[in-house]
């Protein structure tokens, strides 16, 4: 049997530790009705701290009873593990808006997640809210113990000004096909208009991904997840085409080996880059934004073009006490009403269906996000599958290996990122 890695280990520790050291669990049927004050937690973005403190506000004025505190989640060196440690001491918040479904098959080990589906109208608010996209966030039980929340679907931003600087039409970029993006790349960097066409971090952290390979897997596949029905997809002809058109970036330096310590974009060392909507408020004041779909082999229509949804979830921990208050608090911060008001503080998308349709007034006055809203209607999220930390990590070792450095052939990179992921799902569904 493969081998956990540390972090498997230090998750499987920890779950077994938390009845031994933390605070009691609360009985489920008496909490899953008690009505009473709870705690939220936000990312530390300021602009989602504004929207909760105000949706917080708007929430107590009318339940006195229940009153809502609102604070940002504990510091640590990732918002995971703040939140996994808070399991153990059973003092997590009653509600994170900010939970990565790359870490709910982690929380989900650890028992620190409440099923939302348990709720009586728990599947049919989650599934009315988010319609056909709902369906990638449940549990391999079936069961949602997150709500997905909010999508950053990833697109690729690019300076206009730097494209003009190197003799291109930023109005109309040549961006759609693998050999157009690679053409367009050579222009950017051999006329000298910036050091790098793209610069995506070259590490081998295992979310990585989320940014170069796994947003082009997307595209080019159809909507494919890098896992489906137990099994690994990306050592196909998708997979094949993704690897080799990043392989030729590295290769031909387009896109840079080694990391760049800030923003290539901001600092006009990288003329492109594959983002969220997130970046449109944090590149504004410095650079002019263009925004284009994930290119494809043969150039796909952008209706019909897949990426990444960097999604956050909100989640219900197992330490609330009155869950009543926080199903009830969890609807009213994801109503019609406050994601309209989410989306305005913020330009990140709430995972409704037709987000243009919905909020015409917001889209009209900002069009350069329509192009991110369009996208969200086509976005895959990350497999919830046991052990998904160490899937991801098994790939991006391989794809750092292989396609950045160039160290083997791009083919047998993926075989082996396939065979080693087969054995970690196999791992974990082993209960011995």
């Amino acid at each position: 049997m493969l081998r956990r890695t540390a972090y498997s280990l230090l998750v499987l520790a920890l779950a077994s530790a938390a009845t031994a050291c933390g605070r009691p669990a609360p009985d489920q049927e008496t909490a899953a009705k008690a009505r009473g004050p709870i705690t939220i937690w936000l990312s530390n973005n300021a602009q989602e701290v504004a929207w909760g403190r105000n949706m917080v506000a708007a929430w107590n004025r009318s339940h006195p009873g229940q009153h809502v505190t609102a604070q940002q989640i504990p510091a640590g060196k990732t918002s995971e593990e703040a939140i996994s440690a808070s399991i153990i001491a059973g003092t997590s918040a009653c509600l994170v808006f900010n939970t990565a479904p790359a870490s709910v098959p982690t929380f989900e080990k650890q028992n620190g997640l409440v099923a939302l589906s348990d709720f009586p109208d728990g599947d049919s608010y989650i599934e009315r809210r988010g319609g056909a996209l709902t369906g990638q966030y449940a549990s391999p039980d079936g069961k949602f113990r997150q709500l997905p929340w909010k999508s950053n679907p990833v697109m690729i931003l690019y300076n206009k000004k730097i494209f003009e600087k190197a003799g291109l039409d930023p109005e109309h970029p040549r961006l759609a096909t693998y050999s157009q993006f690679l053409e367009t790349s050579r222009t950017l960097v051999h006329s000298g208009a910036a050091k790098a066409a793209i610069w995506p971090a070259p590490s081998s952290e295992f979310f990585q991904s989320w940014l170069d390979f796994y947003p082009a897997f997307a595209a080019q596949s159809g909507g494919k997840q890098l896992v489906e029905d137990g099994e690994p997809q990306f050592d196909s002809p998708a997979g094949r085409q993704v690897a080799s058109f990043w392989r030729q970036l590295y290769a031909e330096k387009l896109a840079p080996q080694e990391a760049y310590p800030g923003d290539a974009v901001n600092d006009g060392k990288a003329a492109m880059a594959t983002v969220g909507p997130w970046a449109v408020s944090a590149y504004k004041d410095s650079v002019d934004i263009g925004v284009a779909p994930v290119p494809t082999a043969d150039g796909k229509s952008p209706e019909d073009t897949y990426s990444f949804s960097d999604e956050k979830s909100a989640a219900m921990f197992s330490a609330c006490r009155n869950r009543a208050t926080a199903w009830d608090l969890l609807k009213f911060a994801t109503s019609a009403q406050q994601d309209g008001k989410f989306l305005e503080a913020t330009g990140q998308m709430p995972m409704r269906e037709n987000l243009t349709a919905r909020y015409p007034d917001y889209f009209q006055r900002k069009p350069v996000y329509q192009a991110f809203a369009q996208q969200a209607e086509h976005v895959v999220e990350v497999p919830n599958v046991p052990g998904s930390v160490d899937v991801w990590q098994a790939f991006r070792d391989e794809w750092t290996k292989s396609v950045v450095f160039g160290e083997e052939p791009t083919g047998t990179a993926l075989r082996r990122a396939s065979a080693k992921i087969s054995t970690v799902l196999d791992e974990y569904g082993d209960p011995a």
